[in-house]
């Protein structure tokens, strides 16, 4: 079924869905190059992330736990209780995402602002 398309204000008309234009195949084409292009970004982004989200984890987690400043419990390490390894993994995943979600939304729109494109969706 075609579908409505905005014409001027006031009127509409019907445009088959079928159709594409030039326009419409290099906007595709453009969304790919951006993606592409961003990849490198993207991974160089992640990696400082990562050691950004440690930093930031060894500095929580000694405010957090004074009795144990220099030492992150490992899961297997046996002087940590359970409760002790489970708390510093469920405390250092929550930072590694939160610095991973705004490393990549910024990394993203400094990207856009450069090049002009979103680099996802």
């Amino acid at each position: 079924m075609p579908a409505l398309a905005a014409g001027r204000p006031g009127t509409a008309y019907r445009r088959d869905m079928s159709e594409t234009t030039s326009v419409d195949r290099s906007e595709r084409q453009g969304g790919k190059a951006a993606k592409i292009l961003y990849r490198p970004v993207g991974i160089v982004s992640s990696i400082v992330g990562g050691i950004v989200a440690g930093q930031v984890f060894k500095q929580v987690y000694k405010r957090v736990a004074p009795g144990h400043p220099d030492d992150v419990p490992g899961p297997l390490q046996s002087e940590y209780r359970l409760r002790e390894i489970v708390l510093a993994s469920l405390l250092q995943g929550a930072i590694f995402a939160v610095v991973k979600a705004l490393i990549d939304r910024g990394g993203a729109r400094a990207f856009e602002s450069f090049v002009g494109e979103w680099p996802g969706d």
